[in-house]
């Protein structure tokens, strides 16, 4: 039996970082972006963010075609920027 059943009460939101929030300026969006955002979405209630693919692609799939799952495309930042991101939201979930 499942004891944590988070996923009953949650709002879910869905989002392309290509497309949410560009932190550098270079017309695509980042985790550095994301990060500023968490709090307006934590703000509108939503709990839980899906990410789009953000991984290496050869971009032949819209992105789905994904190359190496451990590693992050770097227009949208660095492994370190997703870790960063990560660890801004559960702060905002779990506080």
């Amino acid at each position: 039996m499942i004891n944590d059943l988070w996923y009953k009460n949650a709002v879910i939101y869905c989002l392309s970082v290509a497309t949410y929030m560009d932190a550098n300026g270079d017309g695509v969006g980042d985790f550095s972006g994301l990060m500023h955002r968490l709090d307006y979405l934590h703000g509108l209630g939503i709990t839980a963010v899906w990410l789009m693919p953000f991984q290496c692609s050869p971009g032949r799939d819209g992105g789905y075609d994904i190359a190496d799952y451990y590693s992050v495309d770097p227009a949208y930042g660095t492994l370190g920027d997703f870790v960063e991101f990560t660890h801004a939201a559960k702060q905002r979930a779990s506080g």
